[in-house]
């Protein structure tokens, strides 16, 4: 058993154990989270898809690997692992202090073939224009669905490159692949350095990633275009809600001034009444607005 499975076993709050080796740095690798036979359910489902699948197109993606979205619907067993407690626990840690709640960034099936290049090294978060170091926008975890190891494409990770890190880019012989077993999950950080390992043998890797962002931050995949309303009324109202249809305080992604899971319920009036979704520090300061507002009319009557 590694040091850290040890430490887990024997700590009272796990989730907060795994939050901090994320924090420190910049990734940690979760052993037996789920049972194997539950991923090799979800990766029987996705393999008539990732066999059809075309090879990407593009020096980032890779020519030699194959990629789609939309996991919540190819598979039943997709929101297992996405809704896993112990990962939600940890994104609340990591995430929750910066917003009032995170969501779902994407779903993305992943395999690496025989002949793929090592991925460009890249930090997640710079898909967005935001300020380093700060705090942290996003966390992904990935599921191996076959076995990661070094020689077939194990996400490559720069450990302590992530946070206030603005050092020059380290070299290839100071990166870690993320050697794994299906069960087992990889958390890493949106601003740790990464990147696909390169694949030197004859058998796919394939993985599945999950990824959470700040809830004010525009989603990589458009949950919307993916899980349109007719899809995500299917969901339970928490699934629905870590995918968008949940308003972030103060009013984020309303439909007509209401929470957006109103369209999931029904036919949706075509008088809506516009309603106050504040957070709790504005809720007290409005109303003495309003009530000084109303004095002064009184007074003056």
């Amino acid at each position: 058993m590694s040091t850290s499975a040890s430490a887990m076993r024997v700590s009272p709050d796990p989730a907060r154990f795994w939050a901090g080796e994320l924090l420190r740095d910049g990734y940690c690798i979760i052993p037996d989270l789920l049972p194997v036979a539950m991923i090799a359910a979800l990766h029987g489902d996705l393999k008539p898809r990732l066999a059809q699948t075309p090879f990407c197109e593009g020096n980032f993606f890779g020519c030699r690997t194959k990629r789609f979205g939309g996991l919540l619907k190819r598979s039943p067993h997709a929101a297992t692992l996405v809704q896993h407690p112990l990962i939600l626990d940890v994104m609340q840690i990591v995430l929750g202090p910066w917003c009032d709640r995170f969501q779902l960034n994407l779903t993305q099936a992943i395999e690496i073939w025989n002949g793929e290049l090592e991925q460009v090294p890249h930090r997640d978060q710079d898909m967005w224009r935001v300020a380093r170091g700060e705090t942290e926008y996003l966390v992904n975890v990935m599921w191996p669905l076959t076995p990661f190891r070094e020689e077939n494409g194990a996400t490559l990770l720069w450990p302590g490159t992530h946070g206030s890190y603005a050092g020059p880019k380290p070299p290839r012989s100071a990166a870690v692949a993320a050697q794994m077993d299906p069960g087992a999950a990889l958390l890493f950080l949106g601003s740790t350095l990464h990147g696909g390992g390169g694949n030197r043998t004859e058998a796919p890797r394939t993985g599945m990633i999950a990824s959470y962002s700040l809830g004010w931050l525009r989603t990589y995949e458009n949950q919307f275009l993916v899980y349109p309303p007719e899809i995500a009324r299917r969901f339970p109202p928490e699934l629905a809600g870590l995918i968008g249809y949940q308003q972030h305080l103060p009013s984020l992604g309303n439909y007509e001034g209401q929470c957006p899971s109103i369209v999931l319920h029904g036919d949706v009036p075509d008088y809506v009444r516009f309603t106050d979704a504040l957070r709790d520090e504005q809720v007290k300061p409005l109303a003495e607005y309003r009530a000084r507002l109303l004095a002064s009319q009184k007074g003056t009557s």
